[in-house]
């Protein structure tokens, strides 16, 4: 039997007539024994894989055997826009069969909700964040609604997997699995991974999964490296370049994508803007109309490196660059689709350390290398959000059973740590205690009970962000330094690739309402830039010490490469080397930012002083000392003079922490502790 015709026949007809399909890809013939047979399944697959069928199509095929009834699968995924985008497939598909996908998250309204309570669709495309809503929510009859729950399939996985929201999805789906009684299927859709079989563990808590698809990177196609020194430069080129054909840029933020978008307009360009502080109407209207047209560009984030469907592109350009090999290869595979096309991808870079970021994830991309995903270390402060959702789902958690509904989500907790948080909680009053049963307590009714607990429920702290408006459409968001104004003129924001003058503002509500604007504007949101990792860096110090890039140089490209090659001639073939310079040191680790401040904090002592660090090195007043593994660990252990107060409070409800364990959170991300340990074992060269 063909893995096809393990299929339900129903299934099978369609494929064939219906969709007119000759056949399924391999990675999509690999992922149905598994599926079908419900085993956990991590299904591997490079963008336009085709993963969304490979994971559909088994599950429909179980649905129909087994004759699932009532919301049997959940389909998850990490921004809304791609559960909008995946929509009406997934409901031709289920529709085919006579089944029906229904979608749930916070742009849907209140009246498509309701109807979806009232008649259950058999599969429901949701976010993490709506289904905890879900669970605690008085509205919502939540055993009855996932009483037939079978499967819950988690599309781009491996973008869950790299912050706390992967933790937060395993908590919810432990939470799933105990309100119905029964594990839950769980499959993993993810893109090429350097990790794969720890992946599919993690995304299991250690129970048996399998690992199915292709997690090689294919090094087949054209990539070119250029370097324009600017952004007005980069929409100056992109204007006269590839005229007539469909472009996608991405930029890695906001704020230049909007900057590019208005130059590129200036210059004539038809232009489309896309990012995660738009209006979800406007990102939507702007994706459509890129879907439809052919002569155009659309100027994005990473919002559209994820699986959403804007077309058949002809080329891709990125300013600077991403900050993974994984995202590149997500947005350079949008291209090469069409028959007798190839995978492109154009580096623009405007800053001498983009130009090396760029040129070091080529060299690793040309390797076969892809970087493993790495959960964030201890999610203590998740452990402290689940126990008051768990309250809030249940009216009340017995002391007794914290330990063991921790493990089931998080798997290996520690003890004392659960006491340590729960003695805190309680002694703060985040949390209450009657006769052993915890409930919420006075604190934290002040600190998360506001807005039926909604503080409590956005498990992640976002920036408190300004709404414009341009009449009753939403136009996005902006951060409120945005909208500083000199007395004598009025602001003007730059905005879904236009210029809007605000007109006034409501700053109890939070609102502002825009008119467009002749004089040119600037919108602001704050981030906070991502240290380099340490594979990465050790990529662009083999560049700088061989001299050559695995791509197409531009002749700008060549002459920036020969420049940094000479700057940095006194590698000459060697991983790092120590500096005398003008009275200081630099060390030269190409260890990456988070490895250097571990560095850094190991070798600061009174003969020594660190001034200052980043991705590439050290500054230093002294010569370091020798150091061994032992040092590194030391210093992280005994860093209590080290000021942690900014992370911390970054960290949402570090406030129901223990002061050590919140330390404890963010050292362990804070710093690269096994890229350290590379740079002390190997030879400095003086």
């Amino acid at each position: 039997m063909t893995p096809f015709e393990r299929l339900h026949p129903s299934l099978q007809y369609h494929i064939v007539n219906t969709l007119g399909w000759p056949g399924l890809r391999p990675s999509q013939a690999e992922a149905i024994e598994p599926v079908v047979t419900g085993k956990n399944a991590l299904l591997l697959a490079p963008t336009a894989g085709g993963k969304t069928e490979a994971a559909s199509f088994p599950i429909l095929s179980r649905m129909l055997t087994e004759n699932w009834r009532g919301v049997s699968v959940l389909y998850v995924c990490p921004i809304r826009a791609l559960l909008n985008n995946l929509e009406p497939r997934l409901a031709q598909y289920a529709g085919l069969v006579g089944r029906r996908a229904a979608l749930w998250h916070g742009d849907v309204g209140q009246g498509q909700k309701r109807k979806v309570l009232r008649e259950l669709p058999d599969l429901l495309l949701i976010t993490p964040e709506s289904i905890e809503g879900m669970l605690v929510s008085r509205r919502v009859e939540h055993e009855a609604l996932f009483a037939g729950l079978q499967a819950v399939v988690v599309d781009e996985l491996h973008a869950f997997a790299g912050d706390d929201r992967g933790w937060h999805l395993l908590a919810i789906i432990a939470r799933l699995e105990r309100l119905v009684g029964r594990p839950l299927q769980r499959v993993g859709l993810s893109a090429t991974v350097g990790n794969p079989e720890e992946l599919a563990e993690w995304l299991t808590v250690g129970r048996p999964v399998v690992v199915a698809g292709r997690s090689t990177v294919s090094t087949d196609a054209d990539v070119t490296l250029d370097h324009v020194g600017s952004l007005d430069n980069a929409a100056l080129l992109l204007s006269r370049l590839h005229r007539g054909e469909k472009r996608l840029v991405f930029c890695d933020s906001r704020g230049k994508v909007e900057q590019l978008a208005a130059g590129l307009q200036a210059g004539g360009v038809r232009t489309f803007v896309s990012h995660s502080s738009l209006g979800a109407d406007a990102r939507r209207q702007a994706e459509e109309a890129f879907a439809r047209e052919r002569d155009c560009v659309i100027v994005a984030t990473s919002t559209l490196e994820l699986g959403l469907d804007v077309g058949d592109l002809d080329r891709v350009v990125q300013i600077d660059a991403p900050s993974t090999v994984s995202s590149f290869l997500q947005r350079m595979g949008r291209t090469g689709r069409r028959p007798g096309s190839r995978r492109n991808c154009l580096f623009l870079t405007t800053s001498e350390k983009a130009f090396l970021h760029a040129a070091g994830l080529v060299r690793l991309w040309s390797e076969g290398y892809v970087e493993p995903v790495k959960p964030p270390a201890t999610p203590l402060h998740l452990h402290a959000q689940q126990i008051m959702a768990m309250i809030l789902q249940d009216g009340g958690l017995p002391e007794s059973e914290v330990q063991p509904r921790l493990a089931g989500a998080f798997g290996a907790v520690d003890e004392g740590d659960t006491r340590a948080i729960l003695g805190h909680m309680l002694v703060t009053g985040v949390l209450a205690s009657d006769g052993g049963v915890l409930g919420i307590g006075p604190t934290g009714e002040k600190l998360f009970g506001r807005r039926n607990f909604l503080e409590l429920l956005a498990a992640f702290t976002a920036p408190s962000m300004v709404t414009v408006m341009h009449g009753r459409q939403e136009l996005g968001q902006v951060d409120p330094v945005s909208l500083t104004a000199r007395a004598d003129q009025p602001s003007v924001l730059l905005l879904a690739g236009r210029h809007w003058q605000v007109a006034s503002i409501d700053w109890r509500r939070r609102i502002a309402w825009a008119e467009p604007a002749a004089g040119a504007g600037k919108s602001r949101w704050l981030g906070s830039s991502r240290a380099l990792h340490f594979d990465l860096c050790r990529a662009i110090q083999r560049c700088l010490a061989e001299g050559q890039v695995p791509c197409t140089l531009s002749k700008r490209g060549t002459t920036r490469l020969a420049t940094l090659v000479e700057e940095f001639s006194f590698l000459d073939g060697r991983a790092q080397a120590i500096l005398a310079e003008e009275g200081s040191i630099h060390w030269w680790t190409f260890a990456g930012g988070r490895a250097n401040a571990a560095l850094a904090l190991a070798i600061a002592n009174d003969q020594c002083r660190v001034r200052r660090s980043d991705d590439f090195g050290l500054d230093l007043d002294g010569h370091p000392p020798s150091l061994d593994a032992a040092d590194l660990t030391n210093a992280l252990e005994n860093a209590d003079g080290v000021d942690l107060g900014h992370e911390i409070s970054g960290l949402k409800f570090s406030a129901c922490l223990p002061l050590i364990l919140a330390r404890d959170v963010v050292l362990r991300r804070r710093f690269d502790l096994d890229g350290a340990m590379q740079v002390v074992v190997s030879k400095i060269s003086f």
